[in-house]
């Protein structure tokens, strides 16, 4: 492991997360780098040398900067140079040590807070405490929150905080145990509509993952030819076929199939494999316009007409592409008040905007750039939505994140190369037992 250390904070977090990797593997060893001399080292950062060197004696070791010509390997290397109080431009002899690190072989780079100078190159930046806004900008890696607690009783804004993060607190009560007087009708009723034969697996994703979300009942309407074949696969679920177009979408035709059951439905996932058939759309348009059971709008049900026409709460989960489509040229957060939704913005990183705040997740990464993915987050949201019927905030919040560490869970047992987006629903559990332990 290479440590590469200033000589604030910084350089004093580097050097602890070192102390905590040589403890974890105890073949490990650590060099370290003082990239602005050993001697300009502030108290609290000298303090984290010494401490880091009296215990590790044998395993630790200052070392100049590395050279172009030296052939150096490591599994790690741990950026603690500047920080967010960095001023640019960064000397000459700094920018060639960040180049030759840079261009050694390594196993995986991690920067302190933010990458030094723009200079480093990082798979993963730590945020510690509070996260900022640069550490939000491309070429930092993936973003990871270290939840130190110190703004966790926060419910607006603070100046120290000024982005807002969502963490594995907000699965605590879904870790808890339900109450012994509960029933299936306790945890809601989601409703699902969606699915074409041109699209066939998307709302059977969704469903599959409101049938995990924790809801009490989960009741699907599909074209009436994939019914049976989706029944077989997920008998929990109530699937019910409805007639379909001559291209195998939903048809206007024997709308009282949803509007004879909608009483007993706590939230509804409309879009999930629906197509575009302008019949199709023109039902999903008069489904929204008349129910009153919050509901998420995803996929090929985020059109202006659709949104414009609902009248009850509802999250919309769009990707890049997607809201491109809906927004009209408007910013995210612009949107989202204006629409009067719960705005779920999926990328790297995902954002929540909901009531005037932004939201960011830093759980997934690249596993979930998989088709399904987004037909899998729907149908969790739906699902804790039926269960928080009043909150789809919160049921949007939750599903965002527990979707995510679902994902990290994924590609930590499985890597993100060979693995399929439907393994994910098996780590929504084991998720929730972390929080257990």
């Amino acid at each position: 492991m290479l440590v590469l250390a200033g000589k604030g904070h910084n350089a004093g977090d580097a050097l602890i997360a070192a102390h905590t990797v040589l403890e974890r593997y105890p073949s490990a060893s650590a060099e370290v780098v003082f990239a602005l001399g050993e001697s300009q080292l502030r108290p609290l950062a000298a303090r984290a040398w010494r401490e880091l060197h009296q215990r590790h004696p044998t395993r630790v070791r200052a070392r100049p900067p590395v050279t172009p010509t030296e052939r150096a390997h490591y599994e790690l290397v741990l950026d603690g140079v500047f920080g967010f109080q960095f001023r640019p431009p960064a000397s000459v002899e700094i920018a060639e040590m960040f180049a030759h690190v840079n261009a050694v072989p390594v196993r995986l780079r991690a920067a302190v807070d933010l990458p030094s100078a723009g200079l480093f190159r990082a798979d993963f930046t730590y945020a510690t405490g509070a996260v900022k806004e640069p550490a939000l900008t491309p070429g930092v890696g993936r973003v990871r929150y270290l939840d130190l607690g110190f703004f966790r009783e926060a419910q607006t804004p603070h100046p120290e905080m000024p982005v807002r993060v969502l963490t594995s607190a907000l699965l605590a009560p879904l870790a808890e145990l339900r109450p012994a007087e509960c029933d299936k009708r306790t945890y809601g009723n989601v409703f699902l509509i969606g699915g074409s034969r041109g699209y066939p697996g998307a709302i059977q994703m969704a469903a599959l993952a409101a049938l995990r979300s924790g809801a009490g009942l989960v009741t699907a309407f599909v074209p009436e030819s994939l019914a049976a074949a989706y029944a077989a696969r997920l008998p929990e679920i109530m699937w019910v076929g409805w007639p379909e177009t001559p291209h195998g979408s939903l048809s206007l035709e024997r709308q009282h199939l949803f509007e004879e059951r909608v009483g007993r439905a706590s939230s509804l996932v409309i879009g999930p494999g629906l197509g575009r058939e302008r019949e199709t759309l023109a039902l999903a348009r008069d489904i929204v316009s008349r129910s009153k059971v919050p509901l998420v709008l995803d996929a090929d049900a985020l059109q202006p007409e659709i949104i414009e026409a609902a009248v009850a709460p509802r999250v919309l989960t769009p990707h890049a592409g997607e809201f491109a489509r809906i927004a009209g040229g408007r910013d995210a957060a612009l949107f989202a008040n204006e629409t009067g939704s719960t705005l779920v913005l999926k990328g790297s990183p995902t954002r929540v905007f909901a009531d005037g705040a932004e939201y960011f997740s830093f759980a997934g990464g690249p596993v979930l750039a998989r088709g399904g993915s987004g037909d899998l987050l729907a149908g969790l949201i739906g699902g804790l939505l039926a269960q928080t019927p009043a909150e789809p905030a919160l049921a949007a919040a939750r599903g965002v994140w527990w979707h995510g560490t679902a994902a990290d869970s994924l590609a930590r047992a499985h890597g993100q190369t060979a693995v399929r987006i439907t393994q994910l629903v098996d780590y929504l559990a084991p998720s929730l037992r972390q929080l257990q332990a």
